[in-house]
């Protein structure tokens, strides 16, 4: 039997247990499931650019998107931080649950295309600029050949940004977003988007508040649970369904089993919204005797 592929995408957070969700996965793995791990890293680019002396900033477009500053100095931390040593310790962390993991980025067989904005204006430093040196990209297509070849012997491929831009040099892409684009291209059954939250949280100051299930739109704003980093996952969560994955779900990277967890129907499931819904916690449904 083939089973269908589970796209994990582990969140930046130190509050994430990456011991326990390389376990979880290496365990997952070792049943016969196909898994394909997406993992960013902004804490570790952030402290290894503060070891550097690379100072670091926020991009926000006029309409209210945020993203890191990524001149070039910071795509080389970028490089650096996730692909020397956030991707080594889940490949090892992986290695230590008994099977085997391959180590990728977006450049690795053309894997992630991206094209990267010549230039674009942002706020910076609270004024309208017009920014020529930001290495972000837009993903434009996944190539699935690679993971998949990997996937066919038995190993985890564990990929990260950066993305190859058109010229042939390296460009930042959102690492939820690469998991969303991943999921689409395998066709893969389920997305699980583990973060250092329960979930999609109604009040993001009260854990208590977790949303068993949210609807995003299918365009436009995506609801009032997007507050900080949620954001980009609902955002992300809605490219995937858009692209056909059966099933996307934001769940706790900080508890044992996570993954395990959330296919368990722990965390928040994420749906599309029909037409005539704006989005947001679904309501509660009543059947009838």
């Amino acid at each position: 039997m083939i089973h269908p592929v589970t796209v994990v995408k582990c969140g930046g957070s130190p509050a994430i247990d990456r011991e326990a969700m390389c376990a979880d996965i290496a365990s997952l793995a070792a049943a016969g499931r196909r898994v394909v791990l997406v993992h960013g890293g902004a804490a570790e680019v952030d402290l290894l650019a503060e070891r550097l002396g690379v100072p670091q900033r926020r991009l926000t477009t006029p309409s209210g998107s945020s993203s890191r500053y990524t001149d070039p100095a910071t795509l080389e931390v970028l490089q650096l931080a996730l692909a020397g040593k956030v991707k080594p310790a889940l490949v090892a962390a992986l290695g230590r649950g008994g099977v085997r993991a391959a180590g990728l980025t977006g450049l690795d067989g053309a894997t992630v295309t991206a094209r990267r904005t010549a230039a674009h204006r942002a706020v910076l430093d609270g004024r309208t600029v017009m920014i020529r040196d930001d290495h972000n990209g837009r993903i434009r297509k996944v190539d699935p050949t690679l993971l998949t070849l990997l996937l066919e012997h038995g190993i985890v491929p564990v990929l990260s940004p950066p993305a190859l831009a058109e010229d042939g040099t390296a460009v930042n892409v959102d690492a939820d977003r690469t998991a969303a684009a991943v999921a689409a291209a395998l066709g893969a059954e389920r997305l699980v988007m583990l973060t250092g939250a329960p979930g999609v949280l109604a009040d993001h100051r009260d854990e208590s508040s977790l949303l068993p299930e949210y609807r995003v739109p299918v365009e436009g704003p995506v609801g009032d649970a997007a507050v900080g980093g949620m954001k980009a996952k609902l955002q992300a969560a809605r490219e995937a369904l858009l692209g056909s994955v059966a099933e996307v779900v934001v769940a706790d990277g900080r508890v044992k089993d996570p993954v395990s967890r959330a296919l368990g129907g722990a965390g928040t499931t994420v749906r599309l919204a029909a037409v005539h819904e704006t989005g947001g916690a679904a309501p509660l449904t009543t059947t009838g005797s």
